[in-house]
């Protein structure tokens, strides 16, 4: 497994509270984004398919759009990541 931190969006500056977990199951590898300690968000790379399990703060949704921009994605307002 690898532990990495995310960089900001906007200012360019490493995101706190937040780390992703790379890893692989079953053949298939997966990163999940955990905001504080609660897991967010999980890519996988395999079937390239993005899921995004909760967004309650400003902070996590900053923390949602910079795993998106990391893996290709476009960000998202807060209602469309609480929609998702």
């Amino acid at each position: 497994m690898r532990t990495f931190n995310l960089i900001s969006v906007d200012s360019r500056k490493a995101l706190s509270n937040q780390h992703v977990n790379e890893y692989e199951c079953q053949g298939e590898i997966f990163s999940d984004l955990i905001s504080y300690t609660t897991r967010v968000a999980s890519y996988n790379h395999t079937t390239a398919q993005m899921s995004v399990y909760s967004c309650q703060s400003k902070t996590t949704a900053r923390h949602i759009n910079a795993f998106l921009v990391f893996y290709g994605f476009d960000t998202c307002t807060m209602k469309e990541l609480q929609d998702y």
